[in-house]
């Protein structure tokens, strides 16, 4: 595994070591000797192709995300609502897959989504902190302010999140998490 830094502070690539013959794969996603990161909380999760979800934060009780693609491709993305950074509402967005062998370390202070390119997406996350519901927010996807090009047009989305705030709202409601 090797850690690659990223232009936003804390935000970091992880690439996987994945050793492959005729009988499949075997790929090593975490190893706590290169990624030194407390998690407490695993999920899996499974999107069709052309499903969109997120963006996804805890404003209390944050989590910082170290999210793989074990099955399939997407186009993860975050943005940076930490208090004081210097990135502050900056999106970074970049392709997981089962075949780039790519993971994504997200710090707390982040929100996280995705969009599922192929018709089976299985996508696998270490969390920092319990899921908290009831201090579960959001921004929208859709906010044409974030300048976001998603890769199609008729997109499923759930609508939990297309009822969530714009950049702009979360400015004013949270001002940062």
């Amino acid at each position: 595994m090797k850690i690659i830094k990223t232009k936003i502070k804390d935000l970091l690539i992880i690439k996987q070591k994945n050793n492959s013959d005729s009988r499949g794969n075997l790929r090593e996603t975490f190893n706590k000797k290169v990624l030194k990161k407390k998690f407490v909380f695993e999920y899996c999760t499974t999107s069709k192709a052309n499903t969109l979800r997120g963006f996804h934060f805890q404003y209390k009780y944050q989590q910082a995300k170290y999210v793989n693609v074990v099955k399939g491709k997407i186009l993860d993305c975050v943005i940076d609502l930490r208090k004081n950074s210097k990135t502050f509402g900056k999106v970074f967005k970049i392709i997981l897959s089962d075949k780039n062998c790519l993971g994504l370390y997200i710090p707390e202070g982040f929100a996280h989504a995705y969009f599922s390119y192929e018709k089976i997406n299985i996508i696998y996350y270490k969390l920092s902190n319990f899921y908290k519901p009831k201090f579960e927010s959001g921004l929208n996807v859709m906010d044409k302010n974030l300048k976001i090009k998603w890769p199609v047009k008729k997109i499923k989305i759930s609508k939990k999140d297309r009822k969530l705030p714009s950049l702009k709202i979360f400015s004013k409601t949270y001002k940062f998490l």
